[in-house]
């Protein structure tokens, strides 16, 4: 945990969010901006700036945030199709610090993404 981290003190219940899922290693909350009528950040409790901070070792918790991002789609009924993804840098449009996962569904989305 990072002490000046927004996300690691959510993850911490240090600041109040929307919590959907938690367990051992993870916790995803709604975002406060939602960008589609579902919006959910998928976090590690591990800190990490963003991908390219992650190793080897970080794979089987990269493989199981996507998992628990298929698992809540599932429970919100987004069998129409959803959107996940990782911004990484500021150039990405990342504004937080700490590798997050947007699932995004509950609209259509176009291709290219803009």
């Amino acid at each position: 945990m990072s002490d000046d981290c927004l996300f690691c003190k959510i993850g911490a219940k240090q600041i109040p969010a929307k919590l959907v899922y938690e367990d051992a290693e993870i916790f995803a909350f709604e975002d406060i901006h939602p960008q589609a009528p579902t919006h959910i950040l998928i976090c590690p409790r591990k800190h990490f700036a963003s991908l390219g901070e992650a190793s080897a070792e970080d794979q089987a918790l990269l493989g199981k945030m996507l998992l628990v991002a298929a698992q809540l789609a599932k429970e919100r009924h987004l069998q129409e199709g959803y959107r996940t993804i990782f911004n990484n840098g500021r150039g990405a449009g990342q504004s937080v610090f700490h590798l997050h996962l947007h699932l995004l569904g509950g609209r259509s989305f176009r291709w290219p993404p803009g």
